[in-house]
């Protein structure tokens, strides 16, 4: 194999390697209880719909997203003309569904604003002992399992300021606000074979407003949500790299062929 075929697989090869090592340490950003699968859909616009409107009414109280901005969140789920809505439609949907923050003035916030809420980190830090972090950039930093998880993890947990305490997320300071949606979840031990402890386990002891299945995709819409909001770029930067990709397979087949006619004189 001659030298600059060796060039060429080694372009090809190593950004690849690259990229599937940081996709399996990202992965695993989880500790404690192993992670469940979200098996989301960013291109699911119905999902990413339904966990903005659960954000909305039980996140966003609490936890701002200052990198957003609530009418490129729209376009991006598919509020736009290409579904029937027009910029006056989408408006309304939003201020009268998604915008419940004013400014100095007291005037509802515009479309264009970013997503941030009423509740002053001062504040938060009386309440909870500490600031309330933003969730902007919690998709990356977690990753989408751990985001699913945590969601299911909550469980009774009477040691707890809140309350409860999280599988993912030991002695978590957040109060469990999804619990009227869930129910309440109790942590059991089973019993172990004398040498080995039994696996702890969740067991909803009070269901809530929802069945479990139910909850499950309230929880995997929220994640969906949370995951595009990381990085809107997402739902068109794959399909640029498979593009790019392609383009690249076909430039090394190309070179490859030019560089036996160049040199098959020489052979």
């Amino acid at each position: 194999m001659s030298n600059s075929i060796r060039k060429w697989i080694f372009v090809l090869l190593v950004p690849a390697l690259v990229v599937f090592i940081l996709g399996s340490v990202s992965g695993g950003a989880g500790h404690g209880a192993a992670l469940q699968s979200a098996n989301i859909d960013l291109h699911d616009k119905q999902s990413l719909q339904n966990g903005a409107k659960y954000y909305v009414n039980y996140c966003m109280g609490c936890h701002s997203l200052k990198f957003s901005r609530y009418n490129r969140m729209a376009e991006d789920m598919g509020l736009n003309e290409e579904h029937g809505l027009t910029g006056d439609d989408v408006s309304t949907l939003l201020k009268e569904n998604m915008i419940f923050t004013y400014d100095e003035d007291g005037k509802q916030d515009k479309v264009g604003s970013l997503m941030k809420n009423a509740y002053s980190p001062k504040a938060a830090a009386e309440a909870f002992g500490t600031s309330v972090p933003d969730l902007s950039l919690v998709g990356r930093s977690r990753g989408t399992d751990w985001i699913y998880s945590y969601l299911k993890g909550f469980y009774l947990d009477s040691s707890r300021p809140m309350g409860v305490n999280n599988t993912v997320f030991k002695d978590v300071g957040m109060p469990h606000v999804l619990w009227e949606l869930q129910g309440w979840q109790e942590m059991e031990h089973a019993e172990g074979d004398g040498e080995h402890h039994g696996e702890p386990t969740l067991t909803l002891s009070k269901p809530g407003k929802m069945s479990p299945g139910e909850y499950d995709q309230v929880v995997r819409d929220l994640t969906n949500f949370l995951t595009y909001v990381s990085e809107p770029a997402q739902l068109s930067r794959k399909m640029y790299g498979v593009f790019t990709l392609l383009f690249l397979l076909l430039l090394f087949g190309v070179s490859w062929m030019l560089e036996k006619e160049y040199w098959k004189d020489i052979h």
